[in-house]
């Protein structure tokens, strides 16, 4: 097939996004934040700003190589360390993306004869890892704990099982049942791996994330933790045994074969964790954000799903009608994005509005009644 060829293919694939409105594009952030992940507002804090600059000052912009060539530095062992404590495992191992992290960790860990049990909602990254591993990939009803335990209870002896869920989902802003979770795998010999990506930095007595929150810490095997979100810097933390992040090192092609992160990046790092043991009135103040804007936008008639988290998914169900919402919201001054297929579900398109601590009470108010206006005129 000539180059001409695949230019007309790819040109009707995308005239056909236009069409269904899935074409997308990208834009520069603008207006009061209500969309991104930057939930405590670490990625502009002073400290970690600083701690970053002072680092590319003194290391350089680059890593020059991969960890296992010259592109390891004092600074990624310290902060994996440190991490590792946050989290209270043996150890922790530093990727480039969450993404990277948890195609890393299910590439490696699970054989192509183990049966894994995926959350029909979990992120595109764990599908993808499962994939990669060649095992049979079972999904189960979202968050459904019986489904989940008839599923395992049925595997015949002998067979490796694996369980992966996030703690807390991207797209609907609910919480897995993890305590569930962990009682269930310990019953039946299951591992359990848990991606943190939106609840680490928030929950928990430390702010470690759900699983602390739950409890039995010991019953997880590893955590996948974004560094790009609440740590609000990038890349991930993969957290659990000595022995299973040594394996990491030897085996995860995503580790092994990537030129290590800036190591500035390391200390950036090292300050949100600071700050999140330092300033813990941000986690406060974003829970409370949260609570507020909750009871606002239930006031205001939103069907908002029953949730506490700082995620709050608006479900438009229409492509066409999510987007020209956000487009209104973002004509208002509010950056709210529109999330459609394959994102989410085929008839699920949605405002995905996110809370940060940075937002005022009268922000908050304003964005609630905005929302609601635009909501009915999209709708009706």
């Amino acid at each position: 097939m000539s180059h001409f060829a695949l230019e007309r293919r790819v040109r009707k694939a995308i005239h056909e996004l236009e069409s269904d409105g899935l074409r997308r594009t990208l834009k520069v952030p603008a207006g009061i934040d209500f969309s991104s992940n930057d939930y405590l507002g670490l990625a502009t804090h002073p400290l970690v700003k600083q701690r970053m600059a002072q680092a590319v000052m003194d290391d350089g912009c680059g890593s020059t190589g991969s960890r296992l060539l010259r592109g390891n530095r004092e600074s990624f062992t310290r902060v994996e360390r440190r991490f590792a404590e946050f989290k209270g495992t043996e150890a922790a191992l530093y990727f480039g993306s969450g993404y990277a992290a948890n195609v890393g960790v299910l590439s490696t860990f699970i054989e192509r004869h183990d049966l894994v049990f995926s959350d029909e909602h979990n992120h595109a990254s764990i599908i993808d890892g499962i994939r990669l591993s060649r095992a049979k990939r079972i999904k189960f009803t979202h968050r459904d704990i019986d489904s989940v335990a008839n599923l395992l209870k049925s595997v015949p002896a002998g067979v490796q099982k694996f369980l992966i869920t996030e703690s807390l989902f991207s797209m609907d802003g609910d919480f897995a049942p993890l305590g569930d979770y962990q009682s269930l795998c310990h019953e039946t010999d299951t591992v359990l791996i848990v991606d943190e990506a939106h609840a680490v930095g928030i929950y928990g007595h430390r702010g470690s994330g759900w699983v602390e929150h739950s409890g039995n810490d010991d019953r997880v095997f590893l955590t996948v933790n974004t560094a790009g979100k609440a740590l609000g810097v990038a890349g991930a933390f993969v957290a659990g045994p000595e022995w299973a992040i040594d394996f990491l090192i030897q085996r995860a092609r995503p580790f092994i074969f990537s030129t290590a992160p800036p190591p500035s990046i390391a200390a950036a790092l090292e300050a949100s964790l600071d700050v999140i043991r330092d300033e813990p009135e941000r986690r406060v103040q974003l829970l409370e954000n949260t609570r507020h804007l909750r009871v606002l936008l239930d006031e205001s008639g939103l069907n908002i799903p029953v949730s506490n988290s700082q995620i709050i998914p608006v479900i438009l169900g229409d492509n066409q009608r999510a987007f020209h919402a956000a487009e209104e919201l973002q004509s208002q001054g509010f950056d709210v994005r529109a999330l459609r297929p394959p994102t989410v579900p085929a008839g699920t398109a949605r405002l995905r509005v996110t809370v940060n601590a940075g937002l005022d009470a009268s922000t908050l108010l304003r964005f609630a009644l905005a929302l609601r206006n635009v909501c009915s005129t999209v709708c009706s």
